[in-house]
């Protein structure tokens, strides 16, 4: 699962028994050598579908970690981009890597995302892999951020994978992973919130049109389809079209 260049066992649990900020600073070294950065396949995938519907001014990537999808936002955003998260190892990660033709990176950001510091400063927010660490009931507040930090008419983006059938082992994998992870926040604080079956892509929906988006699915083929014909991955676009409630 980790190449020689990743964590050790002894390191993993050090970030797994510390809060999700920490885990991250801990972590962010060697973040690149795991399996927790998004692969470059949906990097890809994700660009060119949204290359197909910009071009875009101003994008920020949520969540951005090491910035692997910051700099694949860079390549549809033709004036900036930004990259936020609230882990400083994971910044001081980003901000070393020198964009290949030696002009003007991103700019970093730490920050929250459910405190966002940005009022109509986007017109695309893309998000990769995050979502696990946000509770249920924190989606409402995060969605109603991101509308506030984006422009009448801005788009937020972000891959969602189809979730395996109960007949196929990581079905089993997700679900005894989120299990374990319930009992060590139940015994062990501070709590490291990361819960793969907890992001329900029904609800989610709802909870962006309850935020003031219109909300649109495409299949992203580089990932193919399932047996019944579904695709194993979507591209979820919301646009923001109302005020936010109470905006």
């Amino acid at each position: 699962m980790f190449g020689p260049d990743g964590p050790t066992l002894r390191e993993l649990a050090a970030q797994a028994l510390s809060s999700v900020e920490h885990g991250y600073d801990l972590l962010a070294p060697k973040f690149d050598h795991t399996p927790f950065r998004t692969p470059d396949r949906v990097l890809d995938s994700v660009a060119e579908a949204l290359a197909g519907i910009g071009p875009f001014e101003d994008g920020l990537d949520l969540c951005c970690g090491t910035g692997a999808g910051t700099w694949a936002l860079a390549g549809l955003c033709r004036r900036s981009v930004t990259g936020l998260d609230f882990s400083a190892g994971m910044l001081d990660v980003a901000r070393r890597r020198a964009r290949p033709d030696g002009g003007p990176g991103p700019v970093w950001v730490r920050g929250d995302a459910r405190a966002l510091p940005f009022t109509a400063a986007f017109d695309l927010v893309v998000s990769f892999g995050a979502f696990g660490h946000f509770l249920p009931r924190e989606l409402p507040g995060l969605f109603r951020q991101v509308h506030t930090a984006l422009r009448p008419g801005g788009s937020f983006a972000f891959p969602v994978p189809a979730p395996p059938r109960p007949t196929h082992p990581a079905y089993w994998a997700l679900l005894g992973f989120d299990a374990v992870m319930r009992v060590r926040n139940a015994l062990w604080r501070p709590p490291f919130v990361m819960y793969y079956r907890a992001f329900r892509l029904g609800a989610v929906l709802g909870e962006l049109e309850r935020a003031g988006f219109a909300v649109e699915l495409s299949a992203l083929p580089a990932f193919g389809w399932r047996d019944d014909g579904s695709p194993r991955a979507r591209l979820v676009v919301a646009r923001s079209v109302t005020p936010p409630p109470g905006g």
